[in-house]
């Protein structure tokens, strides 16, 4: 048995992506949890990353890397999503070595103040965390996602340093009797959870782009 579904993408930030490569993820209060009811699949850690770009106004070259994911379930009933979490290891940030050109820097300086509390403050918050909340069916017509082959409307609590807020994007999900596959690449505005640098003040500080990229590759197996 084989069904396609989406679920998004997940999340963290830094500093992102102003590009038009993925979908704005709406925004709203924090929600309840949705039920999660049916199957429970493990997430596999070694498998799943999340994926995150960031955009530096300054004539930078994007910035870019991955988190891995410490630990996570999902529930699925009748061939469909209804519940889950997962959490994620910002302490373990990693910037790829491509997205780093000038000379000058490595990208152990720059993972540094990533986890500084400029940006994720790893030692009071070591992890960020994503609860859904809801899984309704994507419907093409009504709306336009640049994720191709999208099948859901994921929404989710996610919290990253002591803000939690309500996320909706676009997702693909593969399940089978075994297992789920899903991925998803969405944007967020960092400043909704208080990570303010270099977007406040004087236009020259606005070096940094508010808009996060966030992406992932998840894979879990049935218990």
């Amino acid at each position: 048995m084989k069904q396609t579904i989406s679920i998004l993408s997940l999340t963290l930030l830094l500093a992102a992506c102003g590009d038009a490569s993925s979908d704005q993820a709406k925004t709203e209060e924090k929600k309840e949890a949705a039920a999660a009811t049916g199957s429970s699949y493990v997430i596999d850690t070694v498998a799943t990353t999340v994926d995150w770009k960031a955009t530096h106004k300054g004539g930078l070259a994007p910035r870019f890397g991955i988190i891995s994911v410490n630990d996570g379930s999902l529930s699925v009933e009748n061939g469909a999503v209804t519940g889950g979490n997962f959490t994620v290891n910002v302490a373990g940030l990693k910037v790829d070595s491509a997205s780093v050109t000038e000379p000058d820097k490595k990208p152990a300086d720059l993972e540094a103040h990533l986890k500084s509390p400029d940006f994720f403050d790893v030692a009071k918050y070591p992890q960020a965390k994503f609860v859904i909340t809801k899984v309704a069916p994507y419907d093409s017509t009504q709306q336009k996602s640049l994720l191709p082959g999208a099948t859901n409307l994921i929404s989710g609590n996610l919290t990253l340093k002591d803000s939690t807020l309500n996320v909706t994007f676009p997702a693909q999900v593969t399940i089978t009797d075994n297992e789920v596959v899903a991925r998803a690449k969405f944007t967020i505005d960092r400043t909704a959870w208080g990570i303010h640098y270099k977007t406040e003040g004087s236009p020259e500080n606005w070096v940094i782009s508010k808009d996060v990229e966030v992406g992932f590759n998840l894979k879990a197996a049935k218990k």
